[in-house]
C-alpha cells in the first residue's frame, strides 16, 4: 500500500526537509509541498489525499484550524516546535504530533504507524501489500529495506543507532533509537529486557541466571528493571 502524502510548512527549509524525508519512504508518495493552507485546501478538493504533513504555525488558517475545516480528513501528523500544541492535536484525532526538530528516525516510526492505521481502515477484501504485523522499513546504507518481523532476533541499541541481528547471521544497521523502534515492533511479539536489548519472544530458547539464550545461542542479559516481565512470560508457559 502506498500512502499519497501533502506536506504543508511555511518555512522553507522545514518544507525541504519533509519533503526529502517523504521522498525516501518507500511507501510514501509526495503530491504537492505546499507553503500554505490555501495551497494546501485547492490540493484536497481536487486529489486522493491519504496523509498529510502539516505546521500549526501558518500564515492566514493556521494548521489546526485547516483541519479542523475539512469535512473529510486524510490521516494527520502535525509538526511544529510547540508542544503546547500536543492536546490540541488530538482532539481532532491527529494520527501524531513530530516536534521540530526531528530526524528521520522518529519520521519513519510516525510513518510506519500511518501505514498501520491506513491499512487497518481499508474495506474488507481490500488488497494488501503485506499486513504490516508481518514487516517494517528499515533505511540502512541509502536503502530503505522491508524486514520480515520473523527474520528478526533479537535489536542492539548503540548511541544513536541501532543493530538488527536477523536469523541468517546478518545484521542491518540504521539510524534511530531503540525506542523509537521499540514503537513499531508488536509489544505481542517483541520484549524489552534491557535498556540496550528488544528481543524477539518467539526466538527465545533458554531463560537462566538473568539473561536469555536466543535462536544461533546468542546471550541477553535482563536488566533488573525487566525480569518480572520475562519471568510472568516464561513462567505462564512453563509446564
Amino acid at each position: 500500500m502506498t500512502l499519497r502524502c501533502i506536506a504543508i510548512d511555511d518555512e522553507p527549509l522545514a518544507l525541504r526537509q519533509i519533503v526529502s524525508y517523504i521522498q525516501k519512504t518507500p511507501f510514501l508518495e509526495l503530491v504537492r509541498a505546499c507553503a500554505d493552507a490555501q495551497e494546501a485546501m485547492e490540493v484536497l478538493a481536487v486529489g486522493t489525499v491519504d496523509l498529510m504533513y502539516v505546521d500549526i504555525n501558518l500564515p492566514g488558517l493556521s494548521g489546526m484550524d485547516l483541519v479542523k475545516s475539512l469535512a473529510k480528513r486524510p490521516l494527520v501528523v502535525f509538526t511544529t516546535a510547540y508542544s503546547e500544541y500536543a492536546v490540541e492535536g488530538y482532539k481532532v484525532d491527529a494520527q501524531d504530533y513530530l516536534l521540530k526538530p526531528f530526524g528521520y528516525g522518529e519520521f519513519l516510526a510516525s510513518a510506519q504507524k500511518s501505514l498501520i492505521r491506513a491499512e487497518q481502515q481499508l474495506p474488507a477484501g481490500a488488497e494488501k501489500m503485506r499486513s504490516p504485523e508481518d514487516s517494517i522499513w528499515v533505511k540502512s546504507e541509502y536503502r530503505t529495506l522491508r524486514i520480515l518481523l520473523d527474520q528478526i532476533v533479537y535489536v542492539e541499541g548503540m548511541k544513536d543507532y541501532v543493530r538488527i541481528h536477523l536469523t541468517e547471521g546478518k545484521a542491518i544497521m540504521t539510524l534511530t533509537s531503540l525506542k523509537a523502534l521499540e514503537d513499531i515492533l508488536p509489544s505481542s511479539r517483541f520484549m524489552r529486557v534491557h535498556r540496550s536489548w528488544i528481543v524477539n519472544a518467539e526466538k527465545i530458547t533458554l531463560f537462566e541466571k538473568g539473561m536469555v539464550v536466543l535462536l544461533g545461542k546468542h546471550q541477553i542479559p535482563i536488566g533488573d528493571q525487566f525480569k518480572e516481565s520475562i519471568q510472568k512470560l516464561i513462567h505462564g508457559k512453563t509446564l
